[in-house]
């Protein structure tokens, strides 16, 4: 036990004497020095030439490293003290000759502690879990850092040597088994690496590989960074399959051997990571379990921990553990990282000392925050889309009056009641009007003739959906329960007339066996894996009904129908659960599955049985409930005898963070102001939500009464238990425990992203937009004569309807080789910031069009290119139908818009635009000159002289 009266300093010192001994180091006095004692050894009070170093270490009696103490509230500005850190490094230490600096470095209070490894390139100290053992330094002063190592991975695809006449090219990214945005990502998260940034986010659209770049990733980082582990890290057994299932599959394009065959690969099911695994795929719940040392239940790894987890309040605890260290992973890849690495698992990310790389399709503000901005690479599903990697979808409608509405049960009806897990029925008489909203449908209330209309409907309007189709497409049902799964299975085998292979039901619960009370087996259940595996690549089932499997992340490529039964609020959750149709397949593939099938599949549909693609969508959110709300207005809340279930929660989990950062000042004003600890506040708090202490205030309150114990009886004595911890509370108590609140924490808002609104010479802003307008005149006006598009805005206005797009592209290209600070959109919001304009450009190349017309004198205000173009045919269509000519119709009318909009992006438009997008979809040339006839090419002459004047 630590001496009493201790100064802050001493404080320190204890805890990193506790820390290092943690770490397996032997912590001496500087005169009572024994090499001897064990490997690692750290010295306090060392001596140098510059004076007496805090801690030095040792390992094999040889000097590797120093730390600097400072006292605990010194923890936010160790930076401040690196060059002593580096001063005690660099130093003479007595009775020992070191020839060279240091390479270890840290900075320590015994909460926080920062670490640099000299022999990076650019060295750069980050805050670290705990010391480094005295073997991992051994091991690390053998090879070069890892950062350093980073550095020796060549050019992903470097350009390839080539002919004189023939320009420098790369590698097409197919030759490397790659698509093109792969290749950038893995070239983009490679140069983040060798900067030393320590995170990193690939942001790639569902079905687009977003798996396969990080095994190349991991491939590389093997070879070439000579990693010795990295960690493929996932939120469901499912996930964590698939990725073994890809990495047992993967051939790098430069090796004939398997991915498996190279690096040992291992998907732990116990509480042990073998040592000798170079490659781990594992879910975070088993990874927090074998940091503790314990064993996990399968099942606890089959739903997201999102889902899971949803009833957890605060951070899971992690601690040191001496066989999985925090050097233990040298990078890690976090799939579906939107939802895996906040709040309750954030802390099991910290442990460990590692470059992280986030994997997601759908990320959102808290996302970009985790990974400071770092994105390297962004490829949504549009992109996807127009890559022909993804398929887009189309929506249909299925409303019903209940689903929308809701209906009412009269009284003296018999209705049927049914048990929820036993499936047990009993006919009652309803004893009173009950009326229910959509909201209750399927949970509280089962209407059978809602999921047989809504199924009906379906199934009668397929041929319209899916016209040519003599079978069903593959279908996935989105169901609210496993109770409602069953529900809609029954119903569609009806409906559809089909056995029951034509519909499955596959969700994580699919595998459980049914036994009878005896526990005899009635009925052997059907293995998820073996059921998602037909569906995938076999005929039946046609339909599949899911709850939580295949809601995310699982590849179903043969998938061209979403049904939706059940709304979503998260967007996030609903993008992903979108992305099971996205997949693109070929047409021998799609036909295999679905014979009937003329092409290669082109698109899914969605089908919108409740109102998910109208309805509200958030952002996913955090699952600590309530984190925005103040801790003031949780205890008045409670206090006033508002207090739910989960404002309780929230508020017992900050107390309990807060009663470990008290002092002993602070605790004993608490107990003076309270008459009790601030950990008895804390527990009054839980047992609220404690399901065994409201069981037993229930079974008090039913002795009483006679009655049963009825969930009403259990709502009771909540209840009674929440009016009683709000009772805890005074104003007196809430303003000391917020006062001390606020001198105890700092707000990280993960939540509102910065964005640059300036980046200029520190001069006033006024005049250096001047500045800029004006250089770019200077500038125009010096190349007037060698632009073609300039030569024909300041001296032959007549020719303005010959402008190409080419001719703007040209100004371009020369204006940001030049000049690249007059960047039209630079240049625009200097007119923006003298006010001369409110609006925004669709792009650069129209914002210089713009610009070119403001400055030749063509426009006496700077006006956006399309807003000019808009108004231009407004005018023309105008006069055109004033006139007593010949009108347009609606049909020419809306080709004369089309022609508009080109002319608007792309400055000029020609005979030839009409063989390409989207003229080409609507009939291109022939339609048109059917529409207009001989007065085409007139039509054509005169729109592009008139919209561009």
């Amino acid at each position: 036990m630590p001496p009493t009266n201790q100064n802050p300093e001493q404080k320190a010192r204890d805890k990193i004497d506790n820390l290092l001994v943690q770490a397996g180091w032997t912590v001496q006095h500087k005169n009572k020095i024994n090499f001897s004692a064990s490997r690692g050894v750290a010295v306090r009070e060392y001596q140098t030439d510059v004076g007496p170093a805090d801690y030095m270490l040792f390992v094999d009696k040889k000097p590797v490293g120093v730390i600097e103490a400072k006292k605990a509230d010194e923890g936010f500005h160790l930076n401040a003290v690196e060059e002593q850190t580096t001063g005690y490094s660099n130093a003479k230490l007595k009775w020992i000759n070191n020839p060279k600096p240091l390479p270890f470095l840290y900075e320590s209070t015994g909460v926080v502690t920062w670490f640099t490894d000299r022999r990076d390139p650019k060295p750069r100290a980050r805050e670290i879990f705990t010391f480094h053992r005295p073997e991992e330094l051994a091991r690390k002063i053998k090879i070069p850092s890892l950062r350093s190592r980073i550095q020796d991975i060549p050019e992903f695809n470097p350009i390839k040597v080539v002919p004189e006449n023939l320009s420098p090219q790369t590698m097409a990214a197919t030759q490397l088994n790659l698509r093109e945005c792969q290749q950038i990502a893995i070239t983009n998260l490679e140069a983040s690496l060798k900067q030393g940034r320590p995170k990193a986010l690939i942001q790639m659209a569902t079905g687009a590989g977003k798996t396969y770049t990080a095994i190349t990733s991991i491939y590389r980082l093997l070879k070439y960074a000579r990693a010795r582990r990295v960690l493929f890290l996932v939120d469901t057994k499912n996930l964590g399959k698939q990725a073994e299932q890809e990495m047992m599959a993967y051939t790098p394009f430069d090796d004939n051997r398997k991915f498996t065959e190279l690096y040992t690969v291992q998907r732990p099911t116990s509480p042990n990571i073998a040592k000798t695994s170079q490659v781990v795929v594992c879910t975070i719940q088993r990874l927090y379990s074998i940091l503790k040392g314990e064993e996990l239940d399968e099942s606890q790894e089959e739903i997201n921990p999102a889902e899971k987890y949803i009833s957890r309040k605060e951070p899971l605890p992690v601690v040191y553990n001496d066989k999985i260290t925090p050097d233990f992973f040298d990078v890690i890849f976090i799939d579906e990282c939107h939802r895996s690495i906040y709040n309750l698992w954030q802390q099991v990310l910290d442990y460990f000392d590692a470059f992280l790389i986030g994997l997601t399709a759908t990320p959102d503000n808290r996302t970009y925050g985790f990974f400071k901005k770092n994105v390297v690479s962004d490829y949504s599903h549009e992109k996807a889309v127009a890559d022909g990697v993804n398929v887009g979808n189309e929506i249909y409608l299925i409303g019903t009056l209940i689903t929308e509405k809701g209906a009412t049960i009269e009284k003296g009806k018999l209705v049927e009641k049914r048990e929820r897990m036993t499936r047990k029925r009993r006919w009652e008489e309803q004893d009173e009007d009950e009326e229910y909203s959509a909201r209750q449908l399927d949970r509280d209330i089962v209407n059978p003739d809602q999921i047989r209309t809504v199924i009906r409907e379906f199934k009668e309007k397929l041929p319209i959906i899916f016209p040519e189709r003599t079978e069903i497409p593959k279908t996935l049902v989105f169901a609210k329960t496993d109770s409602h799964a069953d529900d809609i299975i029954r119903t569609v085998r009806e409906e559809f007339g089909e056995s029951n292979q034509f519909c499955k039901k596959i969700t994580y619960k699919a595998s459980q066996d049914i036994v009878d009370k005896q526990g005899k087996l009635v009925q052997k259940g059907e293995d998820p894996d073996t059921l998602l595996s037909s569906f995938r690549n076999e005929f039946y089932p046609r339909i599949a009904v899911t709850v939580d499997m295949i809601a995310t992340g699982t590849d179903v490529k043969p998938l061209e129908c979403l049904l939706f039964m059940r709304d979503v609020k998260s967007r996030n959750y609903f993008e992903q659960m979108k992305g099971r149709g996205t997949r693109t397949l070929g047409f021998d593939d799609l036909k295999r599955v679905t014979p009937s099938a003329r092409y290669a599949k082109t698109h899914y549909v969605i089908v919108d049985a409740i109102g998910v693609t109208k309805s509200l969508k958030t952002s996913s959110q955090p699952l600590i409930t309530k984190p925005s709300v103040p801790l003031k207005d949780l205890m008045m809340g409670i206090m006033m005898g508002a207090g739910d279930e989960d404002a309780i929660s929230s508020l017992a989990g900050r107390l309990a963070r807060m009663d470990k950062q008290l002092t002993q000042k602070e605790q004993d004003k608490i107990r003076e102001t309270t008459g009790k600890p601030l950990t008895d506040i804390t527990k009054t708090l839980l047992n609220c939500i404690d399901a065994d202490y409201v069981e037993e205030r229930a079974s008090k309150l039913a002795e009483q009464s006679g009655s049963d114990i009825t969930d009403e009886v259990r709502q009771t004595a909540q209840s009674e238990l929440c009016v009683e911890a709000g009772d805890l509370f005074t104003g007196e108590i809430v303003e000391l425990l917020d006062t001390i609140r606020r001198e105890k924490e700092q707000t990280i808002d993960h939540e509102n992203l910065d964005e640059i609104i300036k980046s200029e010479w520190q001069q006033d802003s006024k005049e250096n937009a001047i500045s800029l307008i004006q250089e770019l005149k200077d500038y125009f006006e010096q190349h007037k004569d060698e632009l073609e598009a300039l030569t024909i805005y300041y001296d032959q206005p007549h020719r303005r309807r010959d402008i190409t797009f080419k001719m703007i592209r040209d100004v371009m290209d020369k204006l940001k080789s030049d000049k690249p600070r007059l960047a039209p959109l630079n240049v625009w919001k200097a007119y923006q910031a003298l006010d001369e304009i409110k609006e925004s450009p669709l792009n650069e190349l129209t914002a210089l069009v713009a610009l070119i017309r403001r400055v030749t004198g063509l426009d006496q205000e700077l006006t956006p290119y399309h807003s000019t173009v808009r108004k231009n045919f407004q005018e023309w269509i105008f006069k055109v139908h004033a006139g007593a000519g010949e009108k347009f119709n609606e049909e020419q009318m809306n080709w004369l818009r089309m022609i508009s909009d080109h002319i608007s992006s792309s400055f000029h438009f020609e005979r030839d635009d009409l063989d390409m997008a989207p003229f080409d979809s609507h009939g291109g040339l022939g339609k048109m000159y059917q529409l207009f006839g001989e007065r085409m090419d007139l039509i054509i002459n005169e729109m592009n002289e008139v919209l561009v004047a």
